[in-house]
């Protein structure tokens, strides 16, 4: 079984990041909001990271997790190793819109 990546859409010629199966379903967690300013229409399997977002966490080193039973009292998550990875990736190249393939 091919491992997935994500897959610049905005940078074509940049190597794809390997994604583990974990990282893939916590992809959610670092796309920005649909109702951001200039967020263009995104096919299947396509993410839109800002890059304030992505620094932020990054400096950070977490992230905030609303749960839709309780939005008034948001958790802090610690990032992991595979996630600064991944957000450190995004901000080093520049990427907001990707697609998994």
């Amino acid at each position: 079984m091919a491992r997935l990546s994500l897959i610049s859409l905005d940078r074509p010629g940049l190597a794809p990041f390997p994604l583990s199966d974990r990282l893939r379903s916590q992809l959610v967690y670092f796309q920005a909001d649909p109702d951001s300013p200039g967020l263009p229409r995104l096919g299947e399997d396509e993410y839109w990271f800002d890059r304030d977002d992505v620094a932020r966490w990054l400096d950070d080193g977490f992230v905030s997790l609303v749960s839709p039973l309780d939005t008034d009292h948001p958790a802090e998550v610690e990032l992991t190793e595979d996630q600064e990875e991944l957000l450190g990736w995004l901000l080093a190249n520049a990427v907001r819109h990707a697609r998994v393939g």
